[in-house]
């Protein structure tokens, strides 16, 4: 039965659903568009099968998508954690090397 609608062009068939979801008399939008009342429902729940499978669809991409930039987000922190970690031990070893506090230069702090 489907495929009998698909035979209508996609402007009479969007037009006719339009028209099914503000008729106040279904049979007589039936007789005005002339097809019988089962095709028109089953285009009906149709077009909402597919624009649920498109929403699923989309839903789907973004749960991807989201998925992807947590893993990106998490190699970043670690990255971030290990430059902090090094550069405080680069920083610590050189303290240790200079001894009484003297900066690298070897004149003492504060004069």
């Amino acid at each position: 039965m489907g495929h009998q609608y698909l035979k209508y062009p996609k402007e009479f068939r969007e037009t006719a659903l339009r028209r099914l979801a503000l008729a106040p008399n279904v049979a007589q939008l039936c007789r005005e568009l002339g097809i019988s009342r089962q095709l028109l429902y089953f285009s009906r729940d149709g077009e909402q099968r597919e624009q649920q499978r498109r929403r699923q669809s989309a839903a789907d991409r973004l749960r991807q998508e989201n998925l992807q930039l947590k893993k990106a987000l998490a190699k970043k922190t670690l990255e971030v954690d290990f430059l902090k970690a090094a550069c405080a031990k680069i920083g610590a070893l050189s303290q240790a090397s200079t001894g009484s506090g003297e900066t690298a230069s070897g004149k003492p702090s504060g004069k």
